[in-house]
């Protein structure tokens, strides 16, 4: 499961330093000529101690994690929501907060192929354990196997934090199962895992922790934009790679000055956009503010490639009028925020559409550091603009509902949520979306269809079709425009006229755009 382990930091002896993640400095005795280790007889004595030796207390961090995990599988709640809240609650500093966010992170990402470990240590199906014991399982494998956790402090640890949250009676079982986990590294686990398996699917499905379906999904989606099915472990990879936070400056109205002088570092694909160093960005004034914004990259290009196609000059118009720009599925706000000020630098307005109530209050939000007089906020059914409004917008951006299959390394558990039946179920609603966009647009004008998902039936498909029934679009070259976009030049994202972003390539969230330009 390579990537899932983080460059996480540690305060005091619980928490690192003996290089058991992935990276982490050990013996060279210790290691094989692959760089496995093998002998590791040194670290057998911690496994001696009794639970009822072992500390009876909740470490912050780790119970943090636990928290975040057990939110996520009783509530079905998003982990980069939770995190923060909980982050705060329990007054982590800015180490204990990174140790929290890999742990939490990493168990979730890793789950599929640490719940396959824990089969093997566990004398009963997992499905009959405590759900409870099974998220602490879960962050002591991730500890054990992808962390700089010493295994005596792995141990201790959570055998504290499930005796602290859960009761006294787990931590015998917790003890043991994990005391079967820690006879093997990762490497060894999943060589044990895979043997003698042949199925290029699942092997992949187990040293990277995705679903099935999902491998399969992916290689289809690098063949479909063009690449090669060769890449689909690079791909998987880099979706187990904690991301760098991405941030933006909205043009005219922000600066980076603030975040370079608290460490981040200039962003290397677009302007105006920087990597967080990490911490609490909320710390920022700028951030604070809302002129300085966290938003992915690809986000951020796919947003000013909307607002830089060249349209021509308009005569229809009076003299004066700027053009009216439209974000269909504007929740939470990101790329509205963004569009707002872009629209203000070209003398633009923006109505921003969100058909949920307390979403478009977060747009709102968003767009409260552009000036008020650039935008509107409308909270209604994007499939009906068109209708009420048809040919009213010079630019819109339809960013529809989508998989998310383009964002699993920034939402850990959504890759064990989706099913194939997800991309059947949103298809008519993005055609829909597309559809109203088109008729809202009026002839000269462009839309931009963009999903967080590289698969085939979320993205070509839906323009396709989309083609096939009108004879008065043109798909432009959004590779180009992207191109143009961005530093220092060519991001190679073009293919047949459309562009696909991949974590692998670009280190972005995998986001696909299509230019549509409505003929005059």
């Amino acid at each position: 499961m390579s990537g899932s382990g983080g460059n996480t930091g540690a305060r005091g002896g619980d928490r690192g330093g003996s290089g058991r993640g992935k990276g982490g400095p050990r013996d060279s005795s210790t290691r094989n000529a692959q760089g496995r280790e093998r002998n590791r007889s040194s670290q057998k004595s911690f496994t001696e101690n009794a639970p009822a030796q072992r500390t009876r207390r909740a470490d912050p961090a780790r119970l943090v994690a636990f928290e975040v995990l057990r939110a996520v599988a009783s509530e079905d709640a998003y982990a980069n929501l939770v995190l923060p809240s909980r982050i705060r609650h329990h007054g982590l500093d800015k180490r204990d907060a990174g140790f929290a966010t890999e742990l939490s992170y990493g168990a979730l990402r890793g789950q599929g192929t640490y719940d396959s470990i824990l089969a093997r240590c566990v004398d009963r199906p997992l499905d009959q354990l405590d759900p409870a014991i099974l998220d602490a399982l879960r962050i002591g494998v991730h500890q054990l196997l992808a962390m700089r956790v010493p295994a005596h402090a792995a141990l201790d640890q959570t055998v504290g934090l499930a005796r602290a949250v859960i009761g006294a009676g787990p931590s015998a079982l917790i003890n043991a199962v994990l005391r079967k986990v820690s006879a093997h590294t990762l490497e060894e686990w999943l060589d044990l895992l895979v043997a003698g398996e042949s199925d290029e699917t699942k092997i992949a499905s187990i040293r990277y922790a995705h679903p099935e379906w999902i491998v399969r999904a992916m290689r289809q989606s690098l063949v479909a934009h063009g690449r090669s099915a060769a890449e689909i472990n690079d791909l998987l990879e880099a979706d187990n790679a904690a991301p760098v936070v991405n941030l933006v400056a909205l043009p005219g109205l922000g600066s980076l000055d603030e975040a370079l002088e608290n460490g981040a570092t200039p962003g290397e694909l677009v302007e105006g956009s920087a990597l967080s160093s990490g911490g609490d960005l909320g710390r920022l004034a700028t951030v604070r503010e809302g002129s300085t914004r966290v938003q992915d990259v690809g986000s951020q290009l796919v947003a000013r490639a909307m607002a830089a196609v060249d349209l021509g000059p308009r005569t229809d118009t009076p003299d004066g009028a700027g053009e009216r720009w439209l974000d269909l599925c504007a929740g939470p706000g990101g790329k509205a925020a963004l569009l707002g000020a872009l629209a203000r630098q070209q003398g633009a307005t923006l109505l921003a559409n969100e058909p949920a109530p307390h979403r478009a209050k977060l747009v709102s939000q968003a767009l409260s550091a552009v000036p008020k007089d650039v935008w509107r906020v409308r909270t209604g059914d994007g499939r009906e603009v068109g209708t009420e409004q048809p040919e009213s917008f010079d630019r819109v951006l339809v960013d529809v509902p989508c998989s998310g299959l383009g964002a699993l390394r920034r939402r850990p558990e959504s890759r064990w949520r989706r099913t194939p039946k997800d991309l059947a179920d949103l298809g008519p609603l993005q055609r829909a979306l597309l559809t109203s966009a088109l008729d809202a647009v009026r002839p000269g004008g462009v839309v931009a269809y963009v999903t967080c998902s590289p698969h085939p039936a979320e993205t070509t498909a839906v323009v396709t079709d989309a083609l096939r029934k009108r004879d008065d679009l043109e798909l432009l070259d959004a590779g180009a425009v992207l191109d143009g976009v961005s530093l220092p030049g060519k991001l190679g994202a073009g293919h047949d006229s459309t562009a696909q972003l991949w974590p692998h390539i670009h280190s972005t969230d995998a986001m696909f755009l299509a230019l549509i330009r409505k003929k005059a």
